[in-house]
């Protein structure tokens, strides 16, 4: 494949927030660490290794083979889940949902690009060994957030009930899904590839969390991979400290909600993300995942009838931790108490909450990681790049709306000027000649001249319109074929990534797809990558 990469900013599908991090804004240095480049990792290094138990590394390592037992893992995966007892062992994150056969591309996305950037910090930092990590959200509830991915322009969906935590569910119902799928597929041996790989991920294991380990170590595994599920009695345990002072003392509730204040505080008007909750904690049992909630007498959980004193809650805090499940705003804290962690991967979405969580971080006395906007791609056929150069598109222009594209083609194909800016320039002269002229008679007068020229102006701009309008009639086959190679690459008006599914892909390419995305990624340069394949 061809790879060609685009600054992130000429893309425009970036908050400004996000745009604002990338450019690394003064004002926005509070809410960040350290801002991922090759060099930043040495401190990142020397401080993680400096705070991160020695006996959570133990713990993780242990707790991760458990996880494996029943997974054919590469041994570059045994090796580096073996490795992380070592202090000078560290990982890369990312982390998503569990989405229906990886849901999006950009799942897949993520993953590369924390092998990629692992491997780069091998390279660059010999004495110390570098773990990528897929942190599955197993236990989020969202289900009508995961259930489905789109193959050919079909949705294919996965309907059922479904309460409590996605990675405790069962699989019943996925047969039928298989069954859609396969036929979908047709004939080929990438094909039946597909068709083996659901089967044995969505048929043959127990709940969902294990039918996307199964997956995600299939695809990734070979590349070393390491796949973690937080739903887990040891690894909460670890957590214990600060589950207690969110639900008891309300520390994230106050520490996010003051830098909530100070980005609303900035120039720029930023979005925020998320907002944090007085405790920001679900209580999880199988079935049930509600919102753990104070009250006068006590705490209670969201839709049920479950109630708890004080010291009931924490005894049954010290019990049973498994059944403290945290929100967006505590799962990051959870990840980097666990895991000897210096960067993670994320999306714009994603690391605009994370900007938030500095504060809270400091406050808990947890290191904050370095956040890494992930890779992003748009992949193009052969034919597709030929059509773009037949039109005399550059592939930025793909990037523009549907509206403003064919506005620059128009424009640039048409055989008379649609551009009426001299005109404009023209008329604005004469109308200073009659300023000057008011100025020196009657300075009354001057209302009557400015009404005009915006009349006359206005005029000019709705002439424009009309001949633009014109124009595009004439030039409907140009326009047509812009607007769909435009609408074949960004479904929707959207990044390719955010709808399409790697199965439509790997038809066409089988595993050279994700070799030939690893290759051209370069987490650190903050580039939108275009493949030609």
């Amino acid at each position: 494949m061809h790879a060609q990469g685009i600054p992130f900013a000429d893309t425009g599908f970036f908050s400004g927030l996000i745009e604002g991090y990338l450019d690394r804004r003064e004002d926005l240095k509070p809410f960040y660490g350290r801002f991922p480049s090759l060099e930043a990792f040495q401190e990142q290094i020397a401080d993680k290794q400096r705070e991160f138990p020695q006996s959570h590394r133990i713990r993780v390592s242990e707790v991760l083979s458990q996880q494996y037992a029943a997974l054919k893992a590469s041994d570059a995966t045994l090796e580096h889940i073996e490795a992380l007892k070592d202090s000078r062992t560290f990982t890369v994150v990312t982390g998503h949902q569990l989405n229906l056969f990886t849901g999006p591309l950009y799942f897949a996305y993520k993953i590369l690009c924390a092998v990629k950037l692992a491997a780069e910090l091998s390279e660059a930092y010999p004495d110390c060994h570098f773990v990528p990590v897929y942190w599955m959200a197993t236990e989020d509830h969202d289900f009508e957030e995961i259930n489905h991915f789109n193959f050919r322009g079909k949705n294919i969906r996965w309907n059922r009930e479904a309460i409590g935590g996605v990675g405790r569910m069962d699989l019943e119902g996925l047969e039928a899904v298989y069954e859609t799928f396969s036929a979908d597929l047709g004939p080929g041996k990438r094909a039946d590839a597909l068709r083996d790989l659901f089967k044995n991920a969505y048929l043959k294991q127990n709940n969902l969390a294990a039918a996307t380990r199964y997956l995600a170590n299939e695809l990734f595994g070979a590349l070393g991979l390491v796949i973690i599920d937080g739903d887990e009695p040891r690894l909460k345990e670890l957590l214990t400290p600060h589950i207690e002072k969110d639900i008891f003392d309300n520390l994230g509730y106050r520490s996010v909600g003051k830098s909530i204040d100070k980005l609303r505080e900035l120039p720029g008007d930023y979005h925020i993300q998320v907002t944090p909750r007085e405790i920001n904690y679900f209580y999880l049992l199988d079935g049930l995942r509600s919102r753990l909630v104070a009250r006068e007498d006590g705490f209670g959980v969201v839709d049920s009838d479950l109630h708890f004193s004080e010291e009931v809650l924490k005894s049954e805090l010290r019990a049973h931790p498994e059944r403290f499940s945290p929100n967006v705003i505590t799962r990051p804290l959870y990840q980097e108490v666990i895991l000897p962690n210096l960067c993670y991967i994320g999306g714009g979405g994603e690391l605009a909450y994370w900007l938030e969580l500095k504060d809270y971080f400091d406050t808990s006395g947890v290191v904050f990681p370095m956040l890494l906007l992930r890779n992003s791609a748009l992949l193009m056929t052969g034919k597709q790049r030929d059509k773009l150069e037949k039109l005399q598109l550059d592939i930025k222009d793909l990037f523009l709306d549907s509206d403003r594209l064919i506005e620059k083609k128009v424009r640039e194909i048409s055989e008379i000027s649609i551009d009426f800016t001299p005109q404009r320039e023209h008329l604005v002269k004469q109308f200073q000649s009659l300023y000057d002229l008011a100025g020196k008679t009657d300075k009354s007068f001057l209302g009557a001249v400015k009404a005009q020229e915006v009349k006359q102006l206005s005029g000019l701009d709705r002439l424009e319109k009309r001949l633009l309008r014109a124009q595009k009639r004439k030039l409907e086959d140009s326009v047509s074929r812009v607007r769909d190679l435009q609408d074949s690459l960004f479904p929707g008006g959207s990044l390719q990534e955010r709808s399409r599914n790697f199965s439509e892909f790997y038809l066409d390419m089988g595993p050279a797809l994700f070799e030939e995305l690893l290759e051209g990624f370069r987490p650190l340069e903050m580039e939108f990558s275009v493949y030609t394949y």
